[in-house]
C-alpha cells in the first residue's frame, strides 16, 4: 500500500514571517495526523526558516527546483548540496512553469534529476500537458516523451522513493481541475509507462501525485482513484486550514 503524499507548492509566495506562521499554524491542526507524507516547499528564502520550524515534526521539507550542478560560476543558481544543508529531503523538478516561463527541456530536467539523486535529494518530477496538446488528443505523447527524457539514465528499480507529479498545464492555477475520470486515465498509464519500463514492483511501489487547482472541495474526490497517490497543491497550499483539510482527505 503506497503512503499517501500531500505536497505545498508555496511557488513565489510567503516571506519568512510568513513562512513561520504558516507552519506553527499547520501544524498545531494537524498535531494527531498520520499515515500521511506531509510536505512544504517554500521559496529559497523560506526554506531555513521552515525547516526549523519543521525540526519536531513529521513533515518534510522541500526545494521548488534546483541547478544541475553542485557548485561553481552559476551567479543566481542553488544547488543540490545547498538544499541538503538547510535540511530538504525532496525536490520538485520540471514544473510546468519552469518549463513554460524559464525554458526548461526534458534534457534540463533530466540533469536537475540526477542532480537531486546525486545528493539524496527525492525529486518530485513534473509531467503535464497543455490545453492544446490535450484538444489535439496529444496528452500521452507529450506526457511519455517527459517521462522519456527526464528518465533518460535513470533506474527507478535502484531508488528507495521517487514521486512524479501529473499536472495538467491547463488546470494550474485556472481553477480547472482535471476529472477524477481523466486524471485517473492518466495517472493509470503513467504507472503502465513504469511498469513496462522498470518492472510491476517499481510500478507498484511509486507514488504518482496530481496537481491542478487542488482544493479541499475536490481531493478527497481524486484521492480516492487507486493510481492518484496524493496531490501537488499550489494556491490552497497558501492558507493552512485549506491546505489541512486536503491533507486530513487524505488519510
Amino acid at each position: 500500500m503506497r503512503k499517501p503524499f500531500i505536497a505545498a507548492n508555496w511557488k513565489m509566495n510567503n516571506t519568512v514571517p510568513e513562512a513561520i506562521r504558516f507552519v506553527t499554524a499547520l501544524t498545531s491542526d494537524l498535531k494527531a495526523i498520520s499515515g500521511v507524507d506531509v510536505v512544504i516547499a517554500p521559496p529559497f528564502t523560506a526554506l531555513y526558516s521552515a525547516g526549523v520550524a519543521l525540526a519536531d515534526t513529521e513533515f518534510y521539507l522541500s526545494s521548488q527546483n534546483l541547478f544541475w550542478e553542485d557548485s561553481g560560476a552559476y551567479t543566481g543558481e542553488i544547488s543540490g548540496p545547498f538544499l541538503a544543508d538547510v535540511g530538504c529531503r525532496y525536490a520538485i523538478v520540471g514544473h510546468s512553469e519552469r518549463r513554460q516561463l524559464f525554458s526548461e527541456t526534458d534534457e534540463t530536467v533530466n540533469r536537475r534529476l540526477k542532480a537531486a539523486l546525486r545528493n539524496n535529494l527525492v525529486p518530485i518530477m513534473c509531467v503535464g500537458e497543455t490545453l492544446a496538446e490535450r484538444e489535439a488528443n496529444q496528452t500521452w505523447d507529450v506526457i511519455r516523451r517527459q517521462l522519456d527524457g527526464g528518465l533518460s539514465g535513470i533506474d527507478l528499480a535502484a531508488l528507495a522513493d521517487f514521486v512524479i507529479a501529473y499536472e495538467p498545464v491547463w488546470a494550474i492555477g485556472t481553477g480547472k481541475t482535471a476529472t477524477s475520470g481523466q486524471a485517473q486515465e492518466v495517472h493509470g498509464l503513467i504507472r503502465r509507462y513504469i511498469a513496462d519500463k522498470f518492472g510491476s514492483a517499481v510500478a507498484d511501489k511509486t507514488r504518482i501525485i496530481y496537481g491542478g487547482s487542488v482544493k479541499p472541495s475536490n481531493s478527497r474526490e481524486l484521492l480516492s482513484n487507486p493510481d492518484i497517490d496524493g496531490a501537488l497543491v499550489g494556491g490552497a497550499s497558501l492558507d493552512p486550514k485549506q491546505f489541512a483539510a486536503i491533507v486530513r482527505s487524505a488519510h
